[in-house]
């Protein structure tokens, strides 16, 4: 794939990147290489191959959600060092 100095050009600004004026042609060619080298992955034979998400085996390692009694509020807060009817209490970080 051939890329231009406007292709080039276009990719740094997206990229945020500056490209100084002496190094413009070697990256255009550099980066029209890598193109290139991409599209030949394109004729390899893929037939046989079943489409992946990763690489490796992957299975659901969450436990069921089953219900069951949650902790008492009155534990839950004996460690508090502030809490107010019931509630931790934390000091106001954010201005309103």
């Amino acid at each position: 794939m051939k890329v231009t100095k406007k292709d080039l050009e276009t990719v740094a600004l997206l990229s945020r990147l500056s490209i100084p004026a002496e190094k413009e042609e070697q990256y255009t060619q550099q980066l029209s290489a890598i193109l290139d080298y991409i599209d030949n992955l394109s004729t390899v034979n893929t037939d046989e191959i079943q489409p992946i998400a990763h690489v490796l085996p992957i299975s659901n390692v969450f436990r069921d959600d089953v219900v069951k009694e949650s902790l008492d509020r009155d534990l839950a807060l004996s460690n508090a060092p502030l809490k107010d009817e019931g509630y931790f209490k934390v000091p106001k970080i954010l201005e309103g």
